[in-house]
């Protein structure tokens, strides 16, 4: 399966590379801490080395032995999945549901540096997503121009033109999942060109197209809202770099088309599955903007600034988001976080990592209903955009995954298709 294809590969040359960056780090280090902190990189060096080991020659999978605030919720879990095994014994690294052993990869490499001060804040993965920022430049430049042009004249546009520009921004945040390190292990994965060139190209790759049914909401919502209530929307991140700069810009049509008041953005609380956007990430890349000699990059820049002041765009991470847990788990593990979710009037979860979550990861029968897979997980509207690169999928009409199948047996993982898949809820 490509589970096991990237467990056996992928995974271990995350590995590497973690450790090629730690040792790269070294004097850097050193001038920072001094001899502590060369200390803490071996220790931490060690400690992932034991690492690739285990998940290579398919060693059982070991508590965690930190002392950080999500350890007892993974250790409690791990129990979960030893009771699944139907006693047969530890589950190991290639005898583990894909998702769980893949988090949990990833919050092993967290704990290898967390564990060791005064490196603990060192983001091991930082530098791969600057550099996917910077590469993908001519695209970034390119959709800010195309967003500053369209914001000139927003005022005049009537509902059938927003309708088609909001249709164009969601296909570029679509598209704009493509750029994921993980999937390539770290490898290049920029956006060179301008993405909105090749829209109309990309629409027969979307599988499920569910945009007339976002904007009748959207619609709805702004005209049934009361005095004082707002028009929520959430999004829930996937990649720093030009996919981050994709979703803030559909952010920005949001709130400059009046079809949202108010928007919500959820990252990671560590660094995780290589290129997911942290709070470090996101006021990062609104700063390089900002500062971007390029007259309409900074003007997006000065303006999301401004957006975050006023408080009409906000930044939220939760630990629930870097557990193995699916999202049909959340309202027991997080309640918390169900509830402010509840306020939404429409949540997008972006990209792969949050379709396997919102579908418990299953090998479902491709005709499923997207409903029926996510388990009772309605906090509210909800939509997926997301490129396909791993093997689930649910909601295509029968036959549909079938026929692409017969001609194109990794349609599933290639990242070359995409839904756009809604779900009212209750």
């Amino acid at each position: 399966s490509f589970a096991y294809l990237t467990i056996k590969d992928r995974l271990p040359q995350i590995l590497t590379r973690v450790i090629d960056t730690l040792h790269r780090h070294k004097n850097e280090f050193f001038e920072e801490h001094g001899e502590k902190g060369v200390e803490a990189e071996k220790r931490a060096i060690s400690f992932l080395s034991k690492l690739r080991n285990e998940l290579q020659t398919d060693k059982p999978v070991t508590p965690l032995e930190d002392e950080l605030p999500d350890a007892v919720l993974w250790n409690q879990h791990l129990d979960y999945q030893r009771n699944l095994s139907n006693g047969n014994g530890e589950p190991s690294w290639f005898q583990s549901p894909w998702l769980f052993v893949e988090c949990y990869m990833y919050r092993r490499i967290h704990a290898a540096l967390a564990q060791n001060p005064p490196i603990d804040n060192f983001d091991v993965f930082k530098e791969g997503k600057a550099q996917n920022f910077f590469e993908s430049q001519e695209a970034v430049i390119a959709l800010c121009t195309y967003f500053q042009e369209l914001l000139k004249n927003i005022k005049d546009l009537d509902e059938k033109q927003l309708k088609e520009e909001l249709f164009k921004l969601l296909q570029v945040s679509l598209w704009g999942n493509k750029c994921d390190l993980s999937f390539s292990a770290g490898e290049d994965s920029s956006q060179k060109s301008s993405p909105l060139q090749s829209l109309a190209n990309m629409v027969p790759y979307i599988l499920v197209n569910d945009m007339e049914k976002l904007w009748s909401l959207l619609v709805n919502a702004q005209k049934n809202r009361t005095e004082g209530s707002n028009v929520r929307v959430d999004i829930i991140l996937d990649n720093a770099g030009f996919e981050l700069v994709s979703d803030l810009v559909l952010a920005d049509f949001l709130l400059s088309s009046k079809l949202a008041d108010e928007v919500y953005f959820h990252g990671k609380s560590i660094p995780w599955y290589v290129s997911d956007t942290t709070r470090h990430d996101f006021n990062w890349t609104i700063k390089q903007l900002q500062s971007a000699n390029h007259m309409w990059m900074s003007r997006c820049g000065i303006n999301w600034e401004g957006n975050l002041k006023k408080g009409v765009w906000v930044f939220c991470d939760h630990m629930f988001w870097t557990l193995p847990h699916d999202f049909s788990c959340m309202v027991g593990v997080a309640p918390d976080l169900y509830a402010e979710l509840q306020k939404s009037n429409l949540i997008f979860f972006k990209g792969d990592l949050n379709y396997r979550k919102l579908t418990g990861d299953r090998k479902w029968e491709y005709s499923v209903p997207f409903h029926q897979a996510l388990n009772k997980f309605h906090p509210a509207p909800l939509c997926s955009l997301r490129t396909l690169k791993s093997d689930t999928q649910v909601g295509l009409k029968p036959g549909q995954g079938e026929q692409i199948e017969a001609s194109e047996p990794d349609w599933m993982v290639s990242g070359k298709y995409g839904v756009i898949q809604f779900d009212a809820g209750l």
